[in-house]
């Protein structure tokens, strides 16, 4: 690295000292970049493996990583992969060598913010590091549920402010701007299609049509048709020739939602639109480029749907480029109160009408675990303001089914909880793979389908230690 000068970072106000962490195999590299970082008056921390970023990144909060490709077992796209689910405002700038800039392309579309060619000059290093902070500072202080980050995002319908709300919409912001694919997924009712435009909307194809599809309500020959197009005489009923919708979209964003319903026919084609970018007419032999970018939902587990033979696994390594989930609203309790004001100011806009709710309403919303989600929780509140006697709605106005009231568990019975059942169910089940597999995390990770970083995240949680 060369002797550029570069004025310190980092101000003498009395203010916590940007956090950074090294992550580099090499320990020639790691403790020089952090020589140099450390006399810019950051707080730096040194991890030797992609394992001990993990560790590191669970224990405590980064603003910035910084790290290396090329490592094993973990390499530097599984820390970025686990430092975006951990905390997915902290940027992460990828190290790479000549020769494997593709790599590092590969990281940026996953969410990297940048990355450094090796050997780099401290001013380009230190350069990237105060970008990437500022970017950091940007999503933290405005605020991801401000005014400003809403109207710039035009996120006005996601609703929300709860911790997996914002690792959501951190993670939308990132991918938005790219042209990769992405499944999203969630129970039904948790607003998957709000999010695929969401994408659409604040991606450089705005401009150009969102086009919805409903797999699920569309049979395979239609569904083709539709897409596709038609040439005249391919089937009975087709007189002329039709353009698809994939045509009609062009430029912009389609988006399938419940993918799990179509055919592995209708996959293999869908496949091929993807990886090609064209598409053939129904009854057409003439391929024809289309340029769309895909995004697809559902709620059902398609992993399982691989194993059963009723979806492609290529296909679905196609789609799952970038996942996002949709969290339930039984994880996000304290986003209830929030959708149910969203839901009643949207009531009374409509209706001319001044309904509100009182405490004791929330709370009997706020205690009930929504199977039916966002959707559920609308119609209720729909329900309530329609049928309530005054303006006021109160929790008797509110109306929730006799199945759904389940009391909670005595303590003092000594019966243990549904949750704790489970904890015992995934510390057995880790213990056991650990030992199968003598403790290689990958492995453990592969072994029960699960990322590794939800992996660590669980046996940080249980108690588990590595060896």
């Amino acid at each position: 690295m060369s002797d550029v000068a570069i004025p310190p970072a980092v101000p003498d106000a009395p203010q916590p000292r940007p956090r950074i962490l090294i992550v580099d195999d090499q320990r020639n590299m790691r403790t020089t970049t952090a020589l140099v970082l450390r006399q810019q008056g950051y707080q730096v921390t040194e991890a030797e493996s992609g394992e001990a970023a993990l560790s590191r990144l669970l224990a405590e909060p980064f603003d910035v990583v910084l790290t290396d490709l090329k490592m094993a077992p973990l390499d530097g796209l599984a820390v970025l992969r686990g430092a975006l689910e951990i905390s997915p405002s902290t940027q992460v700038i990828v190290m790479t060598g000549y020769g494997t800039v593709e790599s590092a392309v590969e990281a940026m579309q996953q969410g990297a913010y940048d990355y450094v060619t090796k050997p780099f000059k401290e001013s380009e290093l230190l350069m990237r590091v105060q970008r990437a902070l500022e970017q950091r500072r940007l999503l933290v202080d405005v605020g991801l549920f401000s005014d400003e980050f809403r109207q710039r995002y035009k996120l006005d319908n996601l609703v929300g402010r709860s911790a997996p709300m914002r690792e959501l919409l951190t993670r939308l912001v990132r991918v938005a701007p790219t042209d990769v694919t992405v499944l999203i997924t969630g129970e039904s009712g948790t607003g998957k299609e709000l999010i695929a435009r969401a994408i659409h909307v604040n991606s450089k194809r705005s401009s150009r049509p969102f086009v919805p599809v409903n797999c699920a309500a569309i049979s395979e020959t239609l569904l083709e048709s539709e897409l596709f197009g038609h040439v005249k005489g391919a089937f009975t009923g087709a007189v002329k020739l039709r353009q698809g919708l994939f045509e009609e979209a062009s430029g912009g964003t389609f988006f399938f939602d419940e993918i799990a319903e179509t055919t592995p026919a209708f996959q293999a084609k869908l496949l091929r639109v993807i990886q090609e970018h064209e598409i053939r007419r129904v009854g057409d032999n003439a391929s024809i480029p289309v340029d769309v970018r895909v995004i697809a939902a559902t709620n059902r587990d398609l992993k399982q749907a691989i194993a059963e033979k009723r979806f492609r696994e290529d296909l679905y390594y196609r789609l799952n480029v970038v996942p996002l989930h949709a969290p339930p609203l039984r994880e996000r309790k304290e986003d209830i109160p929030l959708f149910a004001q969203h839901f009643i100011s949207r009531f009374n806009q409509r209706n001319a009408t001044r309904r509100t709710f009182t405490q004791g309403a929330l709370k009997k919303m706020t205690a009930y675990d929504f199977p039916g989600n966002v959707r559920e929780l609308e119609n209720m509140v729909e329900q309530a303001a329609a049928l309530a006697h005054s303006d006021e709605i109160d929790a008797a106005d509110v109306f929730i089914e006799a199945r759904t009231a389940v009391a909670p568990a005595n303590p003092d019975t000594g019966v243990r909880t549904l949750a704790q059942e489970v904890d015992d169910a995934e510390r057995r089940a880790i213990e056991v793979a650990m030992q199968r597999n003598e403790g290689q995390i990958e492995k453990v990770a592969r072994e029960l389908d699960v990322s590794t970083t939800t992996l660590w995240r669980k046996m940080k949680r249980l108690g588990i230690r590595k060896e």
